[in-house]
């Protein structure tokens, strides 16, 4: 009977200090990792031959869980500076930053490995914005700047459990990003960049 009590208490006392799986109502989680930004470029007429390079910088997500399966997500980074391109050959660059909210629906609970779908809203603000000497000359322009753009974002992702508080996390993004070119503040066309977004990275669990 002793051996029983023994054992049960053992047991008792493992799970008292296995971690928590799944995540909860209240739960926020911080994940950082590094970030890739990669351009799906679309141009109309005006604009044909224009590309945008990728990018990799420090990605940074905070999700508020409203309850264990829904919860609500920023997306925020560093910022990604891009080459542009014209038929192969750089004529500028600009730096942009992609802020996002989205709403997240984890289809498991009590579980290690925690996948998520999302949607959200994605608003790019584009800036230092310029041309270099060879898009000056192609141009007759001495300034660019691409306008902002709000569209609709996309996201898959999953967690896995290492603590009750560290997690690995994994992510992707299709975001609807438009934008007007303007040389010396005349529209000359309209680019679609579209990029794909992945991060991988660690996240703690508050």
């Amino acid at each position: 009977m002793r051996v029983m009590n023994n054992t049960l208490l053992i047991a008792l006392a493992c799970m008292a200090a296995a971690p928590a799986f799944g995540h909860e109502q209240g739960d926020i989680i911080v994940r950082a990792g590094p970030a890739q930004v990669s351009p799906d470029v679309s141009t109309d007429a005006a604009t044909t031959g224009i590309d945008v390079d990728s990018n990799v910088q420090l990605g940074l997500t905070a999700t508020y869980m409203l309850s264990p399966r829904f919860g609500v997500e920023i997306l925020a980074a560093t910022p990604f500076e891009h080459d542009i391109t014209a038929n192969g050959t750089t004529i500028g660059s600009t730096k942009q930053l992609p802020p996002t909210v989205s709403a997240q629906w984890f289809p498991m609970t009590n579980a290690k490995v925690q996948p998520y779908v999302g949607i959200g809203l994605n608003y790019t603000t584009f800036f230092s914005e310029a041309f270099n000497a060879t898009g000056q000359a192609a141009t007759g322009a001495t300034r660019l700047e691409l306008t902002d753009s709000f569209g609709l974002a996309l996201e898959a992702g999953m967690d896995v459990q290492i603590t009750d508080k560290l997690l690995l996390n994994v992510a992707v993004w299709k975001v609807d990003i438009n934008t007007d070119v303007e040389a010396d503040g005349t529209k000359i066309g309209e680019v679609e960049i579209d990029p794909f977004a992945a991060m991988v990275g660690l996240g703690m669990k508050f």
